[in-house]
């Protein structure tokens, strides 16, 4: 039984009454959309038949489980006090406990990745029992403009983690450069990108935000987009309001599709997370700063947010000033910065100065790609003059097995050795 099933069961008891008397506390109510207020009834339906006691004025069902959980602002109710209610109705048998295959499904999909290797002692990133969103949302709620790199692979997104970054970006132009070898104007498709996401979110245990671009066709592939995001172990996904074929926001003839379908697709993004039971964090971007006007980019980000989008983010923003007037949009929805390198139209900043003009989240598009690109340009000029990359260019052959994980592999496959016995040999005896 989903948790609309059991509302709609709990109103049902308590509609048979000429009145609903809803439990008064000292607290005050909660103002998040997403508690529901029960009636008396209701809470004791609830705990006789679900073992659950707790907040006198609100309850939620935590999308990430099976459990309800009380907001932990509300004091406590006791079961005496829900037995004394004048609308104590019959109860209906107790459920068979056993969990379905929808609810281990539910599970297993908000459950954090597993990477190949467990995450070392003090690291950054996803905690035990916690999904890859919600650890996201954690990140983003701390105080800082977080840094994001991009990645284009799991070797990558491993060096993002190792360096102590809380969260890495799987961005689609270095996606498109690193595995097609082709540049980023809407050639890569939505199963190239998940099975790339996939990659690496098995490979970390901080939270990957994966590059939806347009969401790979109308709200109904946008639907189908988010779950295959989810579904892969991302923690968040960007969706941009260009038409197709997409490009880099930073080029020129940037095309934007209409307002109203713009936030459509927000809210189909919107939607198929709440079918899907997840948390993922929804990033929406609109390039109309380039292809109509600030005003119009202003215009966007905020329906965006009216639509319930989680992060917000113009892309090409020409100065400090525009940046200055988008973090002012929508107070307390975070804002993503794009730093990119090389000669973007927007300014480069440090950090700390776009935390103080608002941001909560900056990403960097280019480093590892080009300085991949660079230092493999360079590496095949010195196979060719007859040589090798000099040793400061290259780790030794040491070094890249502890990058990749050599020595914890060994360590651990100990702990399952067995010894082998040692075949007898023919004895010579009849």
């Amino acid at each position: 039984m989903n948790w609309r099933e059991l509302y709609r069961g709990v109103l049902g008891w308590a509609g048979r009454a000429k009145e609903l008397v809803l439990l008064q506390t000292a607290a005050k109510p909660c103002g998040r959309a997403n508690f529901l207020v029960w009636p008396a009834s209701a809470l004791l339906a609830l705990n006789q038949t679900y073992g659950i006691h707790g907040c006198a004025t609100c309850w939620q069902r935590e999308v990430d489980t099976d459990d309800w959980t009380s907001h932990t602002n509300h004091p406590l109710l006791p079961l005496a006090a829900l037995k004394s209610s004048p609308l104590a109705l019959p109860l209906p048998p107790r459920p068979d406990p056993t969990p379905t295959p929808s609810s281990l499904r539910r599970r297993a999909a908000m459950a954090g990745r597993a990477p190949y290797f467990a995450s070392e002692e003090g690291a950054r990133g996803i905690r035990p029992g916690e999904s890859p969103a919600a650890a996201l949302r954690r990140i983003l709620a701390s105080p800082g403009a977080h840094q994001a790199p991009c990645c284009f692979d799991a070797l990558g997104a491993r060096l993002v983690e190792r360096a102590g970054f809380p969260i890495c970006f799987m961005g689609g132009f270095c996606v498109s450069a690193a595995r097609l070898g082709l540049p980023d104007v809407g050639l890569i498709s939505y199963g190239e990108m998940v099975d790339q996401g996939r990659l690496i979110t098995e490979a970390v245990s901080v939270p990957v935000i994966g590059d939806g671009d347009n969401g790979y066709g109308n709200s109904m592939n946008i639907k189908r987009t988010i779950k295959g995001y989810i579904n892969a172990g991302l923690a968040g996904i960007m969706l941009e309001d260009q038409v197709a074929p997409k490009a880099c926001g930073h080029t020129e003839g940037r095309k934007v599709i209409s307002r109203e379908e713009s936030v459509m697709h927000i809210k189909a993004a919107i939607d198929a997370r709440k079918e899907s039971a997840s948390d993922i964090v929804i990033v929406a971007r609109t390039d109309s700063r380039q292809a109509v006007s600030l005003d119009e980019a202003l215009w966007r980000v905020q329906a965006f947010a009216d639509a319930g989008a989680d992060v917000l983010f113009i892309d090409a923003l020409a100065s400090v000033e525009e940046m200055k007037a988008f973090c002012a949009v929508a107070p307390g929805v975070p804002k993503m910065a794009n730093m990119l390198e090389g000669g973007g139209k927007t300014p480069i900043l440090t950090p700390a100065e776009l935390e103080e003009i608002g941001f909560s989240l900056v990403v960097y598009p280019l480093s590892l790609i080009g300085v991949a690109m660079r230092a493999m340009e360079d590496a095949l000029l010195a196979i060719k003059g007859g040589g090798v990359p000099p040793p400061s260019s290259l780790p030794s052959f040491q070094e890249i097995k502890d990058t990749l994980g050599f020595n914890r592999y060994y360590e651990e496959d100990k702990q399952y050795s067995v010894s082998q016995a040692q075949p007898s040999l023919p004895s010579d005896k009849p």
